[in-house]
Parts: C-alpha cells; structure tokens; sequence
C-alpha cells in the first residue's frame, strides 16, 4: 500500500524536527572536506552519527566507504538509499560561517547536504522500524567526483549488503542554483548524461617558424580538429539525440617562432543514450585520424570511458512525483523538461537496479536561482531548509518501495 496521507504528513514533520542536527552534522562536514576515495575523518563523522541507531554497520577495504543496514521488523525485500561524500579540489571563497578549514579543498557540490541528509533518513526509518517489511541499505560513497566510487563499491558487494540483491535504489543532488530551497525534480528516462574524455595528440615534425614547409605543423591541424569535431556532432548525430564536444585544453609550443612536433587537445563528451554513447568513441577516432592524414600527420586518440547516462525507470520517476507532492504539495515537484548534461556514478547502480535519481533545490533565499552560482564554483553557498526535505523524500522512497512487498 502507498505511503498515506499520515505517514507522509508525520515524515515531513520529522524531518523538520531534525533539522537543527541535520544542519550542525552538514557544516562539521563542510569545515573538514576530503577528497577523492580515502575520506577517514568523512568517514569517522558518519560512523558517529550512525552508532545509535543500532545498524549493521560495515566499512569499505579498497576506500573508505560505509554501508549500514537497517532491517525491519518484518521480513521483506531490501531497497538502497545512497549519499556520496567527497569534496572538490576548490579553493571555498564562499564566505559561509562555517567554510572549509582544509586548504584547496571544499564541499562546493553539496555532497555535505547528502551524507547529513541520509544520516536523517536513517533516523527517520530507525523510528520507524517497527513499520518496516524488510530492510534498508544506507550506502555512503567516497569518489564520486571522477573517481567512480559507486562502481567500486558495486564491486565490494553494496548492493547485497542486506544479504540479497536490493530490489530499488535511490539518490538525489542537492543544486545550489536552477531550483528555488525545496522545490524537486526527476523525471522518466535519461536524466543525466554520459561523460567520457578524450586526448589527443597531433604528432608533427617541429621546425623553423619562417619555414613552415620544411616542418609538419601540428598547430593547424590540431585547430583543425577542434572544428572537425564539431561538425561531426551536428552532422553525424541526431540533433534529438544529441552529443556535446567541448575542447577545453589545447597545448602546443614554446615560443612564437618554433614549430613544435606536436599538440595536445583535450575535451570532454557527452552523450545521452548508451546507443549513441557506444558510437562516439570510433567516430571521434575517424575524425582525428582522417584530418591529420588530410595533412600528412598522424594522431593518437586515448578516448576514456566516463560515467554512464543516468537513467531512471519510469515507473519509479512517477513514484519519486506522487511522494514529492504529497509531502510537500504538488506545485514542489517539476517534471525536468530535459536532461542535464551533467553527470553521475549512480548511474552504475541504476544500471543493475530499477531506481531514481533526483534533484533538490538548495539556493540560499537571497539569491536568485537563476544567478547563484552553480556546483562546483568557489563561490557556491547551499541553504541547510534542503536538509529538511531531501531526508523526508529518501526515507518516503524507501517506505514506499517496501511497502509494495
């Protein structure tokens, strides 16, 4: 039976209860943020918040994640909720009270907001275990910033931690930009997309600036490429299915009048379906090679996998709607009118688990969506009233899905 009217009124005024907790826990972890897969005081913090809740508590061997599982009364199926918990390498120029205390490195994506968020959720469920059929697995993530600490934790057995495959997953970003404080969003299908990088190297014949036909000038050819590139994304893709080819390195020479023998560009690819995602490696490999064999160059094209497109079951996007609403009223949730391009390593958990994966506002109130600086800035400042509502819509998910049997 779906979450009623009651229990969803009780969640949300639970969680507002908790928040003053949920909000000291969030800025302890904003003042000393880690990153990368080794989070030992990240991870010292959670097993603190965790210990009075009687979970069955596990820690990762190849990096520092936890898992707790919180098992019902009753027997059941097991669902997972998830919280990645590492920092960026950014210097914070937020200005917030409680900025980072570590040097080169802040909690600028709002991954503090999720690991304080789902210690709430525990707290919410461990109140309600009695109501429980089955059982909840709790998995907080180190490297989830291009380190692909879901697929690692994957491997280390997160998703039979309740000692049988879960049966839903779930996880949500807070946006310090986009969405107003409490308003949510997911929808059907692809929400994020996939992201690879590639880096090439023009290989030349360096020489004389005045007597570029006695060398083989990369530079050309390398500017070549980024434009290549380009037209291949308009003219090879379908434009409703779609490719993003951003150059954001080119490097090459010493000085004006050398011909170096060689250039380097980098970029990064996205995509948004894994059909396309597993034709875009060969093309951009064609592409390199045909314009430097066009000059009588040659290249090496080293074109790494990324995360894969975030892609949530339809029926779980409806699931993640229906609770939103009915926690927070209808006009909370709004239907994402497309992907983002941005992308996510809990989409390897979606891939093996039918699942959701949402978004939660977190705009500080004298900032304007449309303005705030996004994730990742320097600058970026997240509003603790999200700690209220993402906590709240974890723990619905997860009563909801068990409540199904």
């Amino acid at each position: 039976m779906p979450l009623d009217r009651a229990a969803l009124d009780a969640l949300r005024s639970d969680a507002r209860a908790l928040l003053p907790d949920t909000a000291a826990l969030r800025h302890a972890l904003h003042r000393t943020p880690e990153t990368g897969l080794e989070l030992p005081r990240t991870q010292a913090l959670v097993l603190e918040a965790l210990e009075p809740l009687g979970l069955e508590v596990s820690t990762g061997t190849g990096l520092s994640s936890v898992v707790a599982v919180l098992r019902g009364a009753r027997p059941g199926p097991a669902v997972l909720l998830r919280a990645d918990m590492d920092a960026l390498p950014v210097t914070e120029e937020s200005g917030e009270p409680f900025a980072s205390e570590v040097p080169g490195a802040m909690h600028a994506c709002g991954h503090d907001l999720h690991v304080a968020g789902l210690v709430a959720a525990a707290r919410l469920l461990a109140a309600r275990r009695e109501e429980i059929a089955g059982s909840v697995v709790l998995m907080f993530q180190p490297g989830e910033e291009g380190d692909h600490g879901a697929r690692l934790m994957i491997a280390e057995g997160v998703l039979d931690a309740a000692g049988e495959r879960v049966v839903a997953a779930y996880g949500l970003h807070v946006l310090s930009a986009i969405l107003p404080t409490g308003a949510i969003t997911s929808r059907p299908g692809t929400l994020l997309a996939a992201a690879d990088t590639v880096h090439v190297t023009v290989h030349g014949r360096g020489g004389h600036g005045s007597m570029p036909h006695l060398a083989l000038d990369p530079v050309p050819v390398a500017a070549e490429i980024v434009l290549a590139l380009q037209a291949m994304v308009t003219r090879q893709f379908d434009v409703f299915d779609p490719v993003v080819v951003t150059v954001g390195r080119i490097e090459a020479g010493t000085t004006d009048n050398v011909i170096p023998a060689d250039a380097r560009i980098e970029a990064t690819v996205r995509t948004f379906s894994e059909a396309v995602h597993g034709l875009v490696p060969e093309r951009v490999a064609r592409v390199c090679e045909g314009v430097a064999a066009a000059h009588g160059l040659s290249v090496t094209v080293d074109y790494r996998r990324g995360y894969p497109v975030t892609s949530n079951r339809p029926e779980e996007a409806d699931r993640v709607a229906r609770l939103a609403g009915g926690l927070f009223g209808e006009r909370s949730y709004v239907t994402a009118p497309q992907p983002l391009a941005g992308s996510e390593d809990f989409a390897y958990v979606l891939e093996q688990v039918p699942g959701a994966y949402l978004g939660v506002g977190a705009t500080p109130a004298d900032l304007d969506p449309r303005t705030a600086p996004y994730n990742h800035s320097a600058h970026a400042r997240f509003e603790d009233g999200a700690l209220a509502v993402g906590p709240a819509v974890l723990a619905a998910l997860a009563l909801d899905r068990l409540a199904e049997g």
